[in-house]
């Protein structure tokens, strides 16, 4: 684990300024619009291809290895959405929103407009209790005091061991987040509501009509299984090593220090960048999120030697260490419960 030791800023007000005359002094807040266009095609290939393969497969139990590998691409799908989300493929909402929908809704079944609400509040109050929705009460709490809370002897049993559980209950993830969508659909919290709808009953009709005419009842089942599980764990442990076990803010803090504190960076290689879609740069995404995704990986020295400067603590780990750091905080707020 890699950190800085902070102190009390005495130019707090300045400190982000001067940080950001940096990187785009560096040209790093420059599109990208040649990696985005080979990024975007891939993506589109392993969707077209592993839709395919699934027809080309057939009734056969070979067709879980299309799920696997389509439980893969609807990640890499959700990553793309991300970052249109973030504006850094197009400058404009348009196109962002456009190519969004199709990604998010057509592709996938997930309402872009639902997510991008959500993301967006996080990235305001990263790990804030009241005002991150990634930290609210739910299935899990990352909080003792929301721990303390839990009422009724299931939700006190599961918040003991939610460690433990952790990983089976991102086998859910995917399904949760489109109960989610389709009730900000039917709440209207959403921009281009029948837009949104139209394009999210395509994708359910599409997905579960291939299932039922070209496989088995049985082979239909294991299908959607395997792959919405394993999109969800894929999902899911994209976002884990981002923020979870970090501090809690009180909202006092100003910009830099709110995006820099609360989140972590993961180390590793250009196939960890791939896996993660940049996402293990989150203290450089945190604080420039509209920065494409191949200029983090330049703007994390630039960024790291600046926090050292001004006495902010920088904190970077292995992936597999980020994930015990998360499973330690899950299981330390269950611990009041535990007897």
């Amino acid at each position: 684990m890699t950190t800085t030791t902070e102190r009390p800023a005495t130019t707090a007000g300045s400190d982000f300024a001067e940080l950001g005359r940096r990187i785009s002094r560096a040209g790093l807040l420059d599109r990208k619009p040649g990696y985005y266009a080979v990024r975007l095609s891939i993506v589109g290939l392993m969707v077209i291809g592993g839709w395919t393969a699934f027809f080309l497969v057939g009734s056969s139990w070979w067709t879980l290895a299309v799920a696997a590998f389509l439980a893969v691409t609807f990640a890499q799908v959700a990553l793309v959405a991300h970052d249109l989300a973030h504006r850094q493929v197009f400058r404009t909402a348009g196109p962002s929103g456009r190519a969004g929908r199709i990604a998010g809704n057509l592709a996938i079944g997930m309402s872009y407009g639902y997510w991008m609400d959500k993301h967006t509040r996080h990235h305001a109050n990263p790990n804030h209790d009241d005002l991150d929705p990634d930290v609210a009460p739910a299935v899990l709490v990352w909080s003792p005091e929301a721990a303390a809370a839990r009422r009724g002897s299931f939700d006190r049993w599961l918040t003991r061991h939610q460690a433990w559980l952790f990983f089976p209950l991102l086998t859910l993830l995917g399904l949760s987040l489109r109960k989610d969508s389709v009730r900000a659909l039917r709440t209207g919290t959403v921009k281009r509501r029948g837009l949104e709808a139209a394009l999210l009953a395509t994708h359910f009709a599409g997905y579960l009509c291939a299932l039922a005419l070209v496989l088995s009842p049985l082979q239909a089942l294991a299908f959607f299984v395997v792959h919405q599980a394993l999109f969800g764990v894929y999902l899911g442990m994209t976002f884990a090593p981002n923020h979870k076990g970090m501090p809690h803010p009180t909202g006092d803090e100003d910009f830099l220090r709110k995006q820099v504190l609360t989140s972590r960076n993961v180390r590793g290689g250009p196939l960890t960048d791939v896996a993660l879609g940049g996402l293990n740069y989150q203290i450089e995404h945190h604080l420039f999120p509209a920065m494409p995704t191949p200029n983090l990986r330049k703007a994390q020295p630039i960024v790291q030697a600046y926090c050292a400067e001004i006495g902010v603590a920088y904190e970077m780990t292995g992936l597999a260490e980020s994930y015990g750091i998360a499973l330690r905080h899950l299981h330390e707020v269950g611990a009041p419960l535990r007897p």
